[in-house]
């Protein structure tokens, strides 16, 4: 990015310390003739307010995407489960995505291979978004508004090659304990109840069903998650569970292929 107004960026950097965010801040501002608004802006970052709501959008493994209140930002951690499930070695027909959210896993995954996607959320603050990024990205996606663990909308899933979730996994401790920025984003894409385990033994029971013979299930998860998820998985018949670190060098993905039976 060419700094134009050098004046203006030192303006913001009195203001946000991170140089990644004020360059970014400043692009937004530039780039939308926001200039009335830097103080405003800037003061509401830093009260905590996330930057990718401040901006509207967020890029995530190559795209970008529209994110406002009320969906979960994409997260550069989260583009390890995109990194796996392309690896996998299965003809990638039809993949579905739980818990979409923004759409971000869903539409890359569709946009890399090609494949039958169908998204699945349940909040229509997230909803929108899906839908606006859906379109942003000229992908087509088979949406399904519905609660993930309803009979109905099981009904709408079909058979899939992969099945992919980012569900909620905070703990009640993490819950009471967020950073600031999270604070801001909806609590029902975070809370995984007591232990942050609640979606993936219901999701793991519920929809075994729906992964074809030498499919697979991918998961984004907490840290320290990995050996109660991989439990979870062994307990409903999976094998060959595997993981995947992040950049940060944090297990951030536990996946497992479905028995064939005999």
């Amino acid at each position: 990015m060419v700094i134009k107004n050098r004046e203006l960026l030192q303006d913001i950097k009195k203001h946000i310390s991170s140089d990644f965010e004020a360059k970014e801040l400043y692009r937004f501002i530039v780039e939308n003739n926001l200039y009335e608004k830097t103080e405003e802006l800037c003061l509401k970052r830093k009260s905590g307010y996330p930057l990718q709501y401040l901006i509207g959008e967020w890029d995530f493994f190559g795209r970008t995407f529209k994110v406002g209140e009320g969906v979960l930002i994409p997260r550069a951690d989260t583009e390890t489960v995109i990194e796996v499930a392309l690896s996998l070695p299965i003809e990638k027909k039809v993949i579905t995505d739980l818990c979409s959210g923004s759409g971000c896993i869903a539409i890359t995954m569709r946009e890399e291979t090609g494949a039958d996607v169908y998204a699945v959320e349940k909040s229509e603050y997230a909803i929108k978004y899906l839908k606006e990024n859906i379109a942003l990205n000229n992908s087509e996606i088979n949406l399904i508004g519905g609660d993930v663990l309803s009979e109905e909308t099981k009904n709408k899933v079909p058979l899939s090659d992969i099945i992919i979730s980012n569900p909620p996994y905070l703990t009640e401790d993490d819950m009471n304990s967020l950073q600031k920025e999270v604070t801001f984003e909806p609590s029902m894409a975070l809370s995984g109840g007591d232990d942050g385990l609640y979606f993936y033994r219901e999701i793991t029971s519920f929809y075994k069903d729906k992964i074809r013979e030498n499919g697979f299930i991918v998961y984004e998860i907490g840290m320290g998650q990995e050996e109660d998820v991989r439990e979870i998985l062994l307990s409903n018949g999976f094998c060959d569970v595997k993981y995947q670190k992040d950049l940060g060098n944090i297990i951030r993905v536990v996946y497992a292929r479905k028995k064939q039976e005999d």
